[in-house]
């Protein structure tokens, strides 16, 4: 069959018990020759998806490449990393995910992974496979959990707990709250994408940590995050008021914010996202308010937008809602 340098290469195969398992596998040859795809009998499965990544690396945002290695790593190349390319099945992709599920593995993860193995999978692109093996595999969905959201109430109570205490980290959760920023979002804001007279911030950037350490800024998670946030009264007031807290920690010579973030730690480096979030956590317990993540934090924003928005349209005002947003 033609090669990608269009020579002519023969192909050989052996070890086949029946004469019809052979014919099954001369078959198997004709038909890709036929479609135009290029077999190729001595490539593992390992081969190919160690030059897929490193091809798609190219491509995506160091954080998705960062989970695609690791899945590569511990799942998909132990699996099927021996199996040659042609070989792979729809029943090798089946029998790694009911052995992974019998393992107890999370059905969550487990979809992430074969997704990526199909994406990886998707070669038919490249005319290097007929099919997709990893394409139909059931997976069960997980149970839907309830997640509980704050109240205005609520939401007041915790940033009057955290001016309470001074948290150095309170304007960061107010302006979360105002704006329905994601955490990533925040920690990667720069003063330069800031206006406040024109009560407005630019959302260029997302603060991400590639393999659970190295801290990057990167794009917005989808194209549409990339855009401009009117902000309220509060929200103005929460930067302006982290505005003068940075300026006297540069007057102290603390501070070497050379990126110019908006929400860092008092030397000027970035503030790590899982800090973020253990240090959420305590405040919540300590400010005697349920539990919630800090993404919770949008749809609290948008309920609470929502509300504000609806008592202006209907000329009535929401005391709760308007309680939580002109509160200092």
């Amino acid at each position: 069959m033609p090669s990608p340098d269009r020579k002519r290469k023969t192909m050989r195969r052996s070890g086949y018990d029946t004469r019809a398992d052979a014919r099954t596998a001369l078959a198997r040859v004709l038909e890709c020759e036929h479609a135009g795809v290029y077999l190729d009998d001595a490539q593992t499965f390992a081969d190919y998806l160690i030059g897929w990544l490193d091809a798609k690396a190219r491509q995506l945002k160091p954080t998705t490449v960062a989970r695609y290695r690791d899945y590569l790593r511990n799942d998909l190349l132990p699996a099927f990393g021996a199996i040659r390319l042609e070989r792979l099945t729809h029943q090798h992709v089946d029998q790694f995910v009911r052995t992974q599920l019998a393992a107890g593995r999370g059905p969550v993860t487990l979809r992430r992974c074969i997704a990526t193995l199909s994406s990886a999978l998707n070669a038919i692109r490249q005319r290097s496979l007929t099919h997709n093996a990893a394409r139909y595999t059931a997976i069960p969905l997980p149970h839907r959990v309830e997640r509980p959201c704050w109240t205005t109430e609520e939401a007041a109570t915790f940033l009057g707990y955290c001016h309470l205490v001074d948290d150095p980290l309170t304007k960061l959760f107010e302006v979360l709250i105002c704006t329905g920023m994601r955490k990533g979002e925040a920690l990667g804001l720069q003063w330069a994408d800031v206006d406040l007279e024109a009560r407005l911030l630019f959302v260029r950037h997302t603060l991400v940590a590639v393999d659970n350490s190295r801290l990057v800024l990167s794009t917005p998670k989808t194209p549409g995050s990339r855009d401009w946030i009117a902000l309220s009264t509060r929200a103005v007031q929460a930067l302006r008021r982290r505005g003068r807290r940075h300026r006297a920690e540069a007057l102290t010579g603390t501070a070497s914010n050379e990126r110019g973030l908006v929400f860092c730690r008092p030397e000027g480096q970035p503030i790590r996202p899982e800090h973020v979030l253990r240090h959420f956590y305590e405040l919540a317990e300590a400010a005697g308010v349920p539990l919630i993540r800090v993404h919770d934090l949008r749809h609290l924003a948008a309920t609470i937008m929502n509300r504000v928005r609806s008592s202006a349209g209907h000329g009535v005002q929401d005391p709760a809602a308007l309680h939580f947003v002109d509160h200092r």
